[in-house]
């Protein structure tokens, strides 16, 4: 395998892609967790999909965009949802969460349009549901890697802010804080995310790689800083552990990811179990 990387361009963007998505992914899950937002992931991820069939719907049809790559469209759809998902919570102000369903709802029904006007599925939309190595490129690479900067400059210079409105918001915007423009910056921080890890992940899955290393990181830490280091760790774990596998068992390298995900919290949760029992006895 590690022959294999060092002769082949398209693995060594898929493993160093999936190393950075699985250290950003469950870094900014820790705060989407916390905040009880995890749905948003999934409403994100699917207007990442309208994005990107949309724009693989153009490329089809107007020359001028046949070379322009759908990543760009999913980037600027999964902004725009998350703008369009703050405002929908302030419309409904008493009913907030009826912002998600109603984006993920619009997100879906246009992906279906979309494919339906490009004659059905095709090999594209597939790689982009559920994630293929083949397909990420030294281009995909770069923007992976751009993302993955802003996220940890945004992080580092809001890490306190993000703490306090994580687990106070109404105390954070007694005090000061401009809690609307941090929640609306994540916002887009979180739908950047979204779209640079659909390459190796998949859209449908990506949600899984945000929440399940934090849920197997909040069972063993005693603090929130150990829940990051925590969460990275079982990020990058079914990340490597995922490729990996899917490399020699010839798997979908999303569907992969998540079920050693699954299968890291199962055990996390089994030896947590095992050892409160230890010590009870």
């Amino acid at each position: 395998m590690i022959e294999a990387i060092l002769h082949y361009e398209f693995l060594q963007n898929a493993f160093l892609s999936g190393i950075i998505i699985g250290f950003i992914a469950p870094l900014l899950g820790v705060f989407i967790v916390v905040r009880r937002m995890s749905l948003i992931a999934d409403a994100l991820s699917h207007v990442t999909l309208a994005g990107i069939t949309g724009g693989l719907l153009l490329n089809q049809h107007i020359a001028a965009l046949a070379f322009f790559n759908p990543i760009y469209f999913g980037i600027a759809a999964s902004i725009l949802g998350s703008v369009l998902i703050e405002r929908l919570r302030v419309l409904y102000k008493h009913f907030s969460e009826l912002a998600i369903p109603i984006i993920m709802s619009c997100g879906i029904g246009l992906s279906a349009v979309f494919i339906s006007l490009a004659n059905g599925f095709t090999t594209d939309v597939m790689g982009y549901l559920f994630g293929t190595v083949s397909a990420v490129s030294r281009q995909d690479l770069w923007i992976i890697v751009a993302i993955a900067v802003i996220v940890l400059l945004f992080l580092t210079i809001f890490y306190k802010e993000l703490f306090v409105l994580s687990f106070d918001e109404e105390y954070a915007k007694a005090s000061g804080l401009p809690a609307t423009m941090i929640h609306f910056l994540f916002m887009i921080i979180v739908a950047l995310t979204i779209a640079a890890s659909m390459r190796i992940v998949g859209i449908l899955l990506v949600s899984s790689l945000i929440t399940l290393p934090v849920a197997g990181a909040m069972r063993l830490s005693k603090g929130f800083k150990e829940t990051l280091v925590y969460s990275v760790v079982f990020g990058e774990m079914a990340v490597i552990i995922g490729l990996i596998l899917a490399f020699y068992l010839d798997l979908a390298p999303g569907g992969t990811i998540v079920v050693t995900s699954i299968a890291i919290l199962i055990i996390v949760i089994l030896c947590k179990k095992a050892v409160q029992k230890g010590a009870q006895q």
